[in-house]
């Protein structure tokens, strides 16, 4: 039932963005999430389909395996997704940044939140893929929180 939601959410839309989140439980398989970003990611790779990411992203990504001394994970999970199709990794920029700043202060979300909000918004996408339920504070999109999904 709930891949069936997440197949519906995204045919309405014709661009998502998706939060770090979606990409943490992919490449790191979790199996509770898997058979949903599995549903995105095959998704995503349909060249009628288009996504959107912040910069910030890959960042968030790079942490753990940078922490962990992994350059390895590190160079895989970059070289992955910085090609992946239909995935465009959008810089931040001024305009984005005053976006987030007007995010922020309206709806209480943290900058990391509000940055991938307001590249959203900058973007022009109409839906968002996330696990975090701050993002349905924004009305600029419709936020699809994955755990209400499982």
């Amino acid at each position: 039932m709930g891949v069936e939601r997440l197949r519906a959410f995204l045919r309405r839309h014709r661009r998502i963005a998706l939060d770090t989140s979606i990409f943490i439980y992919h490449l790191e398989p979790n199996p509770k999430y898997l058979t949903h970003t599995d549903t995105i990611f095959s998704w995503l790779e349909r060249s009628e389909s288009k996504a959107i990411t912040s910069t910030i992203t890959m960042t968030e990504l790079l942490v753990l395996p940078y922490r962990e001394g992994d350059e390895q994970r590190a160079n895989d999970f970059y070289g992955l997704l910085s090609t992946y199709p239909n995935l465009d990794w959008i810089a931040l920029n001024l305009e984005i940044a005053d976006t987030a700043a007007r995010i922020r202060a309206l709806h209480r979300l943290r900058t990391p939140d509000a940055l991938q909000a307001a590249t959203a918004v900058h973007a022009l996408a109409t839906g968002l893929i996330t696990n975090d339920s701050v993002f349905e504070r924004v009305e600029s999109f419709e936020t699809m929180v994955l755990n209400r999904l499982v």
